[in-house]
């Protein structure tokens, strides 16, 4: 099946145009930005909604910028203006990392950042890029707003907390000094979903004249990590002296703790294998980072 299945069209005109609609039309209604993903669902009646409420014409929610210690990301940001933008590659190169292999231009050039996370697809790179640097999300209704750590955003495989009648506006990450960030990804061809890929971010506390941890977040990708992060190696790794016996140790831990399926990517052994060796990778680069080392 390659055809969709009978669906109503509306276009929201803005944000609370498009709340009055997803409000009006109920729980089938699903609303659309890119479609890079949903449309395909659709035309393989994997998602059959009955409403399909356009967003693209939401340009307020289109932005990137800092705003109270905080980098504050519109969700109808497209992957390429993410990608291209000097203000969130400087507080965050781990975003730079990730979209530069995330799928091809086209993609880039069309989907959305909110769009990607509200998929909640157990392959997606920036559900794991945004658990790690313990971004927050901006959850908007009728009734009023709400937020939620990204690290709770998602209920599951393709689920999420935004409610029927909701959307997903914004995402907020706390800007902190003395950070370092990187994100390392193995795909069986350019563009394609992860095998596997870590996303890692160091505070470094340098007070004593050797670099050590004082905080740290490691996200992970298409390897049934809880929440797209790595509480036990985030645990592990505070403390710890910035080294390569820490970090390779510390992808171990990562690797033990979460839970790949084996399918056409690839068996059990070899995605916890890449687990270890991509948040070792990880955090290297971010240790490079956070000292000045690395741009």
């Amino acid at each position: 099946m390659q055809v969709p299945s009978h669906v109503e069209y509306e276009k929201a005109t803005s944000l609370q145009h498009a709340l009055t609609l997803l409000a009006r039309s109920g729980p089938e209604a699903r609303a659309v930005a890119g479609g890079h993903s949903l449309i395909p669902m659709m035309k393989l009646r994997l998602a059959q909604p009955e409403v399909l409420i356009d967003i693209n014409g939401l340009t307020e929610l289109s932005y990137i910028r800092i705003e109270s210690g905080e980098l504050r990301i519109g969700a109808m940001t497209r992957h390429a203006d993410l990608l291209s933008s000097p203000v969130a590659g400087e507080q965050f190169a781990i975003f730079h990392d990730a979209e530069r292999v995330i799928a091809d231009p086209i993609v880039r050039n069309w989907g959305t950042i909110g769009g990607s996370l509200c998929q909640a697809d157990p392959s997606e790179d920036l559900s794991a890029a945004f658990a790690a640097v313990r971004a927050v999300a901006v959850i908007q209704g009728l009734n009023g707003t709400r937020t939620v750590p990204v690290r709770e955003f998602h209920d599951g495989p393709y689920e999420t907390v935004v409610d029927s009648g909701e959307l997903l506006t914004e995402l907020r990450v706390p800007i902190r000094a003395g950070s370092g960030s990187a994100y390392e990804k193995v795909e069986r061809r350019v563009g394609d979903w992860s095998v596997a890929a870590a996303g890692a971010i160091l505070w470094l506390d340098t007070d004593d004249g050797r670099p050590t941890v004082a905080d740290a977040g490691i996200g992970l990708t298409a390897v049934g990590a809880d929440h797209f992060f790595a509480a036990e190696a985030e645990e592990f790794l505070r403390g710890q002296s910035v080294g390569d016996a820490s970090f390779v140790w510390v992808g171990e831990i990562a690797a033990e703790h979460c839970n790949p399926a084996a399918d056409q990517r690839g068996p059990v052994d070899y995605k916890r294998y890449l687990v270890g060796e991509l948040t070792a990778r990880a955090l290297r680069r971010a240790a490079r980072r956070a000292q000045g080392r690395e741009a």
